[in-house]
């Protein structure tokens, strides 16, 4: 029996049925035969009908496992995204710092080649004045010897350079050691 004979079937039974007393809208009938009908239509339920069923049941669960799987790579991502953003800040405040620390080494190593120029500027003035001195007590020590001598300063006699007419005349050279303030021993 199909479906529509089974329903047909039902309406015949309420057709045929009789009324309630005082309440025409209400019919008395054979409950039986109304349960076995039920069962008929539950037996010969088109196959199509069960499958949408198992089919809706499916589709829901499968609509909440992607839910689920979209939430955890939702979160997934945002936790990615945040190391990704993390690392991006590290990454950005270590090139500001190497570029302070760039700066500052640049601007003591400048400071630095200053203050040894300076330094050496300084140490070149003094040796340049200590000789400059030295050469001036040297040329007065020299005229004094070459007075005490009797000899002109870049000439000599008997071919004795330095205008010394031999070993002998020491007074000339310790006027000049006294001079100089050299000690010799």
């Amino acid at each position: 029996m199909s479906i529509d004979e089974i329903l047909e079937e039902m309406d015949e039974l309420l057709d045929k049925a009789s009324s309630v007393p005082f309440a025409s809208h209400k019919k008395v009938i054979d409950g039986e035969r109304m349960r076995e009908l039920i069962n008929d239509v539950r037996l010969n339920m088109p196959h199509e009908l069960k499958e949408a069923k198992k089919i809706e049941f499916d589709c829901q669960r499968i609509l909440n496992e992607a839910k689920l799987n979209a939430d955890n790579i939702i979160h997934k991502a945002e936790e990615r995204a945040a190391q990704i953003v993390s690392r991006e800040a590290i990454v950005t405040e270590a090139k500001k710092k190497a570029i302070d620390m760039l700066t500052k080494a640049q601007a003591a190593s400048k400071n630095l080649q200053k203050n040894a120029a300076e330094s050496v500027a300084k140490m070149l003035n003094d040796t340049e004045m200590h000789y400059s001195r030295n050469l001036q007590s040297i040329k007065t020590v020299k005229a004094k010897l070459a007075s005490a001598t009797g000899t002109q300063q870049n000439g000599g006699t008997n071919g004795n350079p330095g205008g010394m007419n031999g070993m002998n005349d020491m007074s000339g050279v310790n006027s000049v050691r006294n001079n100089m303030n050299i000690n010799v021993k």
